[in-house]
Formats: structure tokens, sequence, C-alpha cells
């Protein structure tokens, strides 16, 4: 089966609502290993990033079957749980991410049209 990303990035929490930022980010974490305890997931790896002037401030990686994935992603769970982030943090971003052979298959294809411009 095809493995697949979720990429959930996120900005600045809501200026006064800092606290309530970091409550939904332990929710957050708790659903993910939830999931992964299921099978639902393979991995999940949560990341905070350095001041970099982007709007950037962290992200989580969710790894998994590419199906499986989809089907969470439109989980009515996953949908609350995403809107209840909107509400704390600023530039919630939540995008399929392409890795594994599928990757290697994509690259190798845009090197192909490269050349057949060039």
């Amino acid at each position: 089966m095809p493995e697949g990303a979720l990429f959930i990035g996120w900005g600045e929490p809501a200026r006064d609502k800092e606290q309530k930022a970091l409550q939904v980010f332990a929710e957050a974490l708790e659903y993910y290993q939830k999931l992964q305890d299921e099978g639902k997931i393979t991995s999940f790896e949560p990341i905070l990033l350095e001041p970099n002037g982007g709007n950037l401030e962290g992200f989580i990686l969710l790894r998994g079957d590419e199906a499986e994935l989809a089907k969470v992603h439109a989980s009515e769970e996953f949908n609350h749980l995403q809107n209840r982030v909107r509400l704390f943090v600023d530039h919630l971003a939540v995008v399929r991410g392409i890795i594994g052979e599928e990757m290697r298959r994509q690259m190798a294809d845009y090197g192909q049209s490269i050349a057949a411009l060039v």
C-alpha cells in the first residue's frame, strides 16, 4: 500500500489565546497518539520551528497508508479538531504530502518533463 503523509502546520497563537492554544495542542497530540494506537496512522511527529520571519511556527507530520490517511483527513473527528485549532492559531494549513515511492515517481516524471523541454 502506498505510504502517505499529512502535513498540519500552524502560525502564531492568536493574541490572548495562548493558553487555549496550548490546551488544544495537547488534545491534538492525544488524538494523534490514539490514531497511532488504533493503527490508523503509523506515526506522527510534532516539530516546533525557531523564529524564522515567516508564518510557520511548527507542524505535525502524520505518516501512514495513503488510503487510511485520506479517511482520517475526511473524518468528522479530525475536522472538528481542525476547527478548534483555527480558533486559537493563525495560518493553519493541512496539506497532503507525497513521500516514498510516489515522491520518487513524481520527481522522475518531473525530470523527464524538464529533459523533454531542453
